[in-house]
């Protein structure tokens, strides 16, 4: 979900029941567009996170605290000149704008009361804190905004402040059936677009939740509902959807995809049915939980990106040299129609006549009649042996072309295995021992000879329901140290069938498992594998004993030859992490 005017609405919420009456006791600016509020209440001291950065504007309360420069910034300065040792008066949020006001009182130089107002707007690139007086007059802002930046309003001491209306959209907590009648009906455009067009604060996603839980098609033309039930059973669902901000009635969770962050939201999203959900006691926690893991993510992403560039590069130069390889195998597949044309001249060349461009035989091997063409210079069995020549390269070539293809199709599995661990990567010390396997394995070069970087990364470790312990390799040194040195012999062992994927051990201490270990260990499996995203998903599982590792073969790569299968879904969600 956007950070829209609904989601300010539940933090203004949030910050209004903890702060009010709080006096603030610390003002730090850590970055240049961030400040951190420590605030005394009744009950604990509160660190209010503010962020005016372009590409991610935040609010949240925090436990965690960012220290400041040694020389505070002016901006800074000036804040806790006027509002050290002030107290919250109230939180509010101007209709469901992006914007909160923190009301301050203070007793200025003279002693004398004042109140002021901390302004922290939430626009994209548009993003300030604005410290504002009791007559809206500017006294500073974190950014400042002359007016040969913008054209719709200046943001500089002196200046009056005021909200830029710019996009002329109406109040959506005191609208109308008339009103979102004209306002949104009227427009000849998708039925989510003429919402979030018309009405602050709510966000495209808002508007398509609003569209999917009154069953209509968001992405239809307005035009295409007909006057009537289709139109007030919308605006009955609009107005019922901005009840649950009236009464302040939020639910706060974080949906996940494939065990990455892919949104948040502050009422639930019924469009995310199919995505797992966590579910947070405020919108601070969800916020910073969120961001915190998107961000983690964002970095794996990122400093992984050059070991996936390399790992693409060889996949593509190995599958190219494969179906060359394969092309040239069919090639070499008529080999056997010159060793036989080589045999029939030898037993029928003597009716071969000099200087015939052709002669006809029974192949014995196929009692059927064949034309076997010849040089016109040569004798029959000059021509015999021309064939037996021809059928040896191509022989020679079809075998060691045999074992190039074997060859290169476990180094195609190899690097896909590896890919296969980027994409399960979690932390820095995961990519450590991927770097580490490219090295030995002559993908990348190590920069500073005999010094090898260590790790603290440790396969995933999860509980059965029935208290068996379950662990998955991040990547091939893990898959090979679970498999041979932490399973024993009558352990069980898990891998996704034909498809890259971590090694699963399910520890037995020697019991009898129950069937839903086996199924659990197996969901395991399918999940980190590259079928994940597949409805379903094939697993080989045997005891640990029947897994055998070829000598010189690459990392993580086993045989076995007993085992048996099972289809499982890759569903983990109710499955406990250690």
């Amino acid at each position: 979900m956007a950070f829209d005017g609904i989601t300010i609405a539940s933090i203004v919420h949030e910050l209004k029941t903890e702060l009010t009456s709080g006096r603030i006791t610390k003002i730090a600016q850590p970055e240049n567009d961030e400040l951190i509020l420590t605030i005394k209440t009744k009950g604990a001291t509160r660190r209010l996170f503010i962020s005016a950065d372009a590409a991610l504007p935040l609010i949240y309360l925090t436990e965690n605290n960012k220290s400041g420069p040694m020389t505070a910034p002016g901006f800074c300065m000036l804040l806790r000149k006027h509002i050290n040792g002030g107290r919250i008066l109230d939180v509010t949020q101007p209709g469901l704008e992006r914007i909160i006001h923190l009301h301050i009182g203070h007793l200025d130089e003279m002693g004398d009361y004042r109140e002021k107002r901390l302004v922290v707007e939430i626009m994209g690139k548009h993003s300030n804190i604005i410290f504002i007086n009791d007559e809206n007059t500017i006294i500073d802002s974190i950014k400042h905004i002359s007016g040969l930046v913008s054209s719709v309003r200046e943001v500089l001491p002196g200046r009056p402040y005021f909200i830029a209306e710019t996009q002329n959209k109406a109040n959506p907590l005191e609208t109308t059936w008339e009103e979102f009648n004209d306002l949104v009906m009227a427009k000849g455009m998708p039925v989510h677009k003429a919402i979030y067009t018309s009405y602050m604060g709510i966000s495209p996603t808002a508007a398509q939740e609003i569209c999917f839980r009154a069953g209509i098609d968001g992405d239809e033309s307005t035009a295409a509902l007909c006057d009537g039930d289709p139109q007030s059973h919308l605006y009955q669902t609009f107005t019922n959807y901005l009840n649950h901000i009236k009464t302040n009635t939020y639910t706060y969770h974080i949906y996940y995809e494939n065990d990455r962050p892919y949104d948040f939201a502050v009422l639930e999203k019924t469009t995310y049915r199919d995505l797992t959900t966590v579910a947070y006691d405020s919108p601070s926690e969800m916020l910073e939980q969120y961001y915190l893991t998107r961000n983690i993510t964002g970095r794996i992403r990122q400093k992984s990106a050059d070991l996936r560039k390399i790992i693409q590069t060889h996949l593509e130069r190995n599958r190219k040299k494969y179906e060359l390889q394969l092309n040239q195998i069919k090639d070499t597949e008529k080999k056997d129609r010159f060793r036989i044309y080589g045999e029939l001249l030898n037993t029928y060349g003597y009716n071969c006549e000099p200087g015939a461009e052709s002669l006809e035989a029974l192949d014995y091997y196929s009692n059927e009649m064949v034309k076997i063409p010849l040089d016109p210079l040569l004798s029959a069995g000059e021509n015999a042996k021309k064939y037996f020549e021809k059928y040896n390269k191509m022989k020679r070539t079809a075998d060691a072309l045999t074992t190039l293809t074997t060859e290169v199709k476990d180094e195609i599995t190899h690097l896909e295995s590896i890919a296969a661990s980027l994409d399960i990567a979690l932390h820095e010390e995961d990519l450590i021992e991927i770097k580490e396997e490219m090295i030995s394995c002559g993908y990348i070069r190590r920069k500073h000879q005999n010094k090898r970087e260590k790790s603290k990364s440790k396969p995933f470790h999860y509980i059965s329901s029935d208290g068996f312990h379950m662990y998955v390799g991040k990547n091939n040194f893990q898959n090979e140290e679970i498999t041979f040195k932490l399973a024993d012999g009558g352990d069980w062992w898990f891998h996704s069938k034909g498809l890259p994927g971590s090694h699963v051990i399910i520890k037995t201490e020697g019991k009898k498992l129950p069937d839903r270990a086996y199924e659990e260990a197996a969901a395991l499996a399918a999940y980190y594998s590259k079928g994940r995203d597949q409805e379903k998903v094939e697993i080989d599982y045997t005891e640990r004993k029947n897994v055998k590792k070829p000598n010189g073969s690459k990392p993580g790569f086993v045989v076995y030859y007993t085992n048996y299968s099972m289809i499982i879904t890759p569903d983990i969600s109710a499955m406990q992490l250690v």
